[in-house]
């Protein structure tokens, strides 16, 4: 070093500047870091990063310079770590209890569904007259054939379709989804009416007939359905269901027959066509916009995405019967959107569960409405095609449950129709758990602290939640089995199957709800395809088959739930 050192002015030349004193242990003064904690305990203890700490300390004004002078670290990041390791984590619980939006479903509303989903099979108890003549193909009782084909057509069709309004609905645009229904409903009825016609083969007039008025309420169902207008559409079933339960007591007449499923039938159109129909424009003394301004919340399936609505794989209903949706995909509804498939899922399918694949949406929760943007590019077309592919897929395999041993000619239609409607009825059931599954998993993310923990206590609620789901249709299918008519014995190898089956609809249903309908589709798919390819070359007994196809499935679909759910960001 050169050059003399530098002195304050008015000192002494002679005298150096006086050196201070290292601080003895003994009087040591407080360490700023530690008083720096003390001030800002509550937030460190809450931070789950010292970065969130470091933005905190640059959000005061410390700089680098100022840091390093008082607490003898480097920067703020360096002070922030220091902070994060001296205070104990301490996350403060929320005021009050959680909220939990999946909660909204009540166990009554979803049983009152599976009801719902399974009235319009009393359609067949009066068109019973109808449908009489010599036996169809297959050995199958008289128009059967063209009710097989027209209702899976409508599963198809309906499925994707309600996928689609589902989508609008949770883009905001209710107009939209409106038009995609009066559009695609009347198209889809068109379709099922041409499928029946086209197998018809040596049915009678009246089972075309009548397979044509199948495909109409298939499409008005759906409609009311994905509008949430389940209550309407229980009304006018009333007529049918009343003359189903008269026909029990008395015979009817064929006219009155025909008069009262023409009556149910004239109403759950006329009130779908209304549901549709944009509003007329009012004057200001009506209190109504112009048309379209009247968008209300959508019911979005799964709640972050529109696609992930509850719908659903076709019921296990009779041929024919009423389109329904996916079980318990019917979400309640996040904020900004109306009814979150659940979904996952709508929901979620989203997202609810039927025959038909309709799916619904939940309860009528208060949220802020969604405002769609101008020029917001819609759905892609294709998006919907997994979910009818699903419902085509699900299809196929009640179908299979339902008429396998009359399709071999080695049972009548009486040994598996209870299981059938069985199916049917757990499908309310089905979506009250799908609900609680969500729920559960959402209280896994608050109580757990690391992956594995999160991972156990989702197989927990799987577990519990598919358990349930099976002891209800075990229940529902003794009890129809016992109140059936002429209906044999449950063998255990077709319970058996039956049980696998309903974990391949359940499960399939709960990939739905968090949008991974890819895989759930092609599952479904491809067992559909090997059970009919297995009847088709009779290798080995339906039960037999379905044991296996059903057990493939079902281990598979478990399988991809445990993969995919057992990951926190699935469940976002």
């Amino acid at each position: 070093m050169s050059g003399g050192l530098w002195m304050p002015p008015g000192t002494r030349a002679d005298a150096l500047p006086s050196i201070p004193r290292q601080r003895t242990p003994g009087g040591a003064q407080p360490d700023p870091i530690d008083e720096l904690a003390d001030r800002l305990d509550d937030f460190v203890a809450a931070a789950v990063h010292p970065d969130e700490i470091a933005a905190l300390l640059e959000s005061d004004g410390l700089s680098d310079d100022q840091i390093r002078e008082r607490y003898g670290v480097k920067n703020s990041f360096a002070l922030a770590e220091e902070l994060y390791e001296r205070v104990p984590r301490r996350y403060p619980e929320p005021e009050g209890p959680p909220h939990d939006r999946w909660r909204s479903a009540g166990l009554l509303g979803c049983l009152l569904r599976g009801i719902v989903f399974a009235l319009p099979g009393l359609g067949y108890v009066l068109g019973a007259p109808f449908l009489t003549g010599p036996r169809g193909d297959f050995g199958l009782p008289a128009g059967t054939v063209p009710l097989l084909a027209g209702a899976l057509c409508g599963w198809t069709w309906n499925q994707g379709l309600a996928h689609r309004a589902y989508s609008w609905l949770g883009l905001g645009d209710r107009t939209a989804a409106r038009r995609a229904l009066l559009v695609g409903a009347p198209t889809g009825a068109l379709l099922g009416t041409l499928v029946a016609l086209a197998v018809a083969g040596t049915a009678t007039p009246a089972a075309a007939l009548f397979a044509t008025g199948q495909s109409c309420y298939l499409a008005a169902a759906t409609t009311l359905l994905v509008l949430g207008h389940e209550r309407p559409l229980l009304a006018a079933l009333t007529p049918m269901t009343a003359g189903a339960a008269l026909t029990l007591v008395h015979p009817l007449p064929e006219v009155l027959r025909l008069a009262l499923l023409l009556a149910s039938l004239t109403g759950v159109t006329l009130l779908a066509l209304l549901k549709v129909l944009p509003p007329r424009s009012r004057g200001p003394a009506g209190g109504c916009g112009p048309v379209g301004a009247d968008r209300a919340v959508p019911r979005a399936p799964s709640g972050r995405h529109p696609t992930r609505h509850t719908a659903a794989p076709p019921s296990a209903q009779p041929a024919g019967s009423h389109a329904a949706h996916p079980a318990g995909t019917r979400a309640p509804r996040p904020a900004g959107s109306r009814a979150a498939q659940p979904a996952g899922s709508r929901a979620a399918g989203a997202a609810r569960v039927g025959a038909g694949g309709t799916p619904t949406a939940p309860g009528r929760a208060t949220h802020p409405r969604p405002t769609p943007t101008p020029g917001t590019p819609g759905p892609a077309l294709t998006a919907s095609l997994p979910y009818a592919l699903f419902g085509l897929g699900s299809g196929v395999l009640v179908v299979h449950a339902a008429l396998g041993d009359a399709l071999t000619g080695a049972a009548t239609t009486a040994v598996a129709a209870p299981a059938a409607v069985a199916l049917t009825l757990s499908m309310g059931p089905a979506e009250y758990l799908l609900h609680r599954f969500r729920s559960g998993s959402l209280a896994g993310l608050r109580s757990t602290t690391t992956p594995t923990a999160f991972r156990r206590t989702t197989a927990r609620t799987l577990i519990t939640c598919l358990t349930a789901y099976l002891t209800t249709l075990l229940a529902l299918t003794l009890a129809t089995t016992a109140l059936w008519p002429h209906a044999p014995a449950t063998d255990p190898t077709r319970l058996t199957a039956l049980l696998l089956l309903g974990t391949v609809m359940w499960t399939g249903l709960l990939l739905q709800s968090f949008g991974a309908i890819t895989g759930a589709a092609t599952l479904c798919v491809l067992a559909a395809l090997a059970q009919t390819l297995a009847l088709a070359t009779r290798t080995g007994t339906p039960p037999t088959v379905g044991l296996a196809v059903y057990g493939t499935a079902a281990t598979a679909q478990c399988v991809l739930v445990c993969a995919l759910l057992g990951r926190a960001t699935a469940h976002r």
